[in-house]
């Protein structure tokens, strides 16, 4: 086969800040899933595109054009409205836990495609995998069948949804391109088109926690997001939140499961509450439900049942006791004072470091290791009072955990200012 396009031509068009075709762009995706463009090739292009950046044509037609290279799932038969949630991770965020079963309390179908995690960002799956029994992978009948009785699925993607985003995402990885607006939406945007929804909520971060910490950058990567949506005829809304400080108390993965079963409960952290229920309201509006009362369903235990009957679906056991660490150190406070600084990224590392993260793809977990907040930003402490707990399998871990976290609070006279960010929820774009 002699091949339309030479892969050296396209990524000198990039480098020297042309814009390629249609034609060029579905034929560079097409060629790198085949493997006539190699990965050495391919990551001179992403090279090129996070120095030079694309246009908005550009970014739809690679996002196109990866959605192409597999299958597409549809909800066709499916007696309710889908919609989605996407986020780009943080730390202590397990919003989805509670979100999906909540949304489906209301005749409302959530097919939640989600990850693992990698580095200090946590993974939906690898959160629920701390349920006993319970599974990530089902088969496309099993997916559409519960979405049809219960509501809500969250279970691991197949392999055939978006490969060449597969292939490019992990080159990223290793080749410094990852922090790069139009790969970045193109990426999460391919998978989540080619899931399928009828309307997608994205839950863009930003600050210390975040993927993309300034608000600026993750404002740009919101906006792209969504008309890359709207272009593909998903109705689709980003919220701008507030990744500066650790979402909720629990950072880890079994006890972010406690958290959520709390939430659903009718309790668990105000801030975790706050942002479930206003990307429940987004998600219920684009599903044709406006009038739908989320904060009532967590209060009467109608999210709850749909929560039980949702892990049982999957095996697993809504019942069973969660992983407990056999080794725990806590850290108390130095000085009575307000603590007025508590940056997310040092304590989703220090998780990490205690084995409730991985470093590749391939490391296993640990569902019962962590970190538990016992005082949030803003909060009054007295001297001795305890901050936080961190909990692991391993006590030598103990040590790397302690070096992350080294000044990850500041305890401050009243009255100092609070850096938290500012609001939850900082902006919504339609």
């Amino acid at each position: 086969m002699i091949e339309p396009f030479d892969a050296v031509d396209l990524i000198k068009a990039k480098r020297d800040g042309d814009t390629l075709s249609t034609p060029q762009l579905d034929w560079l995706v097409d060629a790198y899933t085949r493997g006539v463009v190699g990965d050495e090739q391919m990551a001179a292009w992403a090279m090129a595109v996070y120095l030079r950046g694309m246009e908005s044509r550009e970014i739809r037609d690679l996002t196109l054009a990866m959605i192409a290279s597999g299958e597409r799932m549809n909800y066709r038969g499916l007696s309710k409205p889908t919609v989605d949630k996407h986020s780009t991770g943080g730390v202590g965020d397990k919003i989805t836990l509670p979100l999906a079963p909540l949304v489906a309390v209301f005749g409302v179908a959530v097919p939640q495609l989600s990850g693992r995690g990698l580095g200090h960002t946590g993974g939906t799956l690898d959160k629920l995998e701390s349920i006993p029994g319970w599974r990530a992978a089902l088969t496309n009948e099993e997916f559409h069948a519960q979405l049809e009785s219960v509501g809500a699925v969250i279970a691991a993607a197949g392999s055939g949804l978006a490969p060449a985003d597969r292939k490019l995402y992990a080159l990223r990885d290793t080749t410094g391109t990852v922090e790069c607006i139009p790969l970045i939406a193109s990426s999460i945007m391919s998978k989540k088109i080619a899931e399928g929804t009828a309307s997608l909520v994205l839950d863009v971060k930003f600050g210390s926690g975040a993927f993309l910490p300034d608000p600026e950058m993750g404002r740009r990567l919101a906006e792209t997001m969504v008309q890359l949506g709207k272009d593909a005829g998903v109705a689709t809304v980003a919220l701008q939140t507030n990744m500066q400080t650790p979402l909720g108390h629990a950072i880890g993965n079994g006890n972010e499961v406690r958290e959520s079963v709390e939430v659903l409960a009718g309790g668990g952290p105000a801030d975790v509450v706050e942002l479930t229920l206003a990307l429940a309201r987004e998600m219920l509006d684009l599903a044709g439900k406006p009038d739908a009362d989320p904060a009532a369903a967590l209060a009467d235990g109608r999210a709850m049942d749909v929560w039980r009957r949702m892990i049982v679906a999957q095996d697993g056991d809504p019942d069973a006791p969660l992983p407990q660490a056999p080794e725990s150190e806590t850290v108390v406070a130095e000085r009575a004072g307000v603590l007025v600084a508590q940056p997310a990224l040092p304590y989703g590392i220090a998780a990490w470091r205690l084995g409730a993260g991985r470093a590749r793809k391939e490391d296993p977990v640990s569902h019962s290791a962590g970190i538990d907040l016992h005082v949030k930003i803003g909060e009054t402490v007295e001297q001795g009072q305890p901050l936080f707990t961190m909990r692991t399998e391993d006590p030598a871990r103990f040590g790397r955990a302690r070096e992350a976290l080294d000044g990850a609070w500041t305890i401050a006279d009243p009255g100092t200012p609070v850096q938290d960010g500012g609001p939850l929820v900082r902006d919504v774009i339609r």
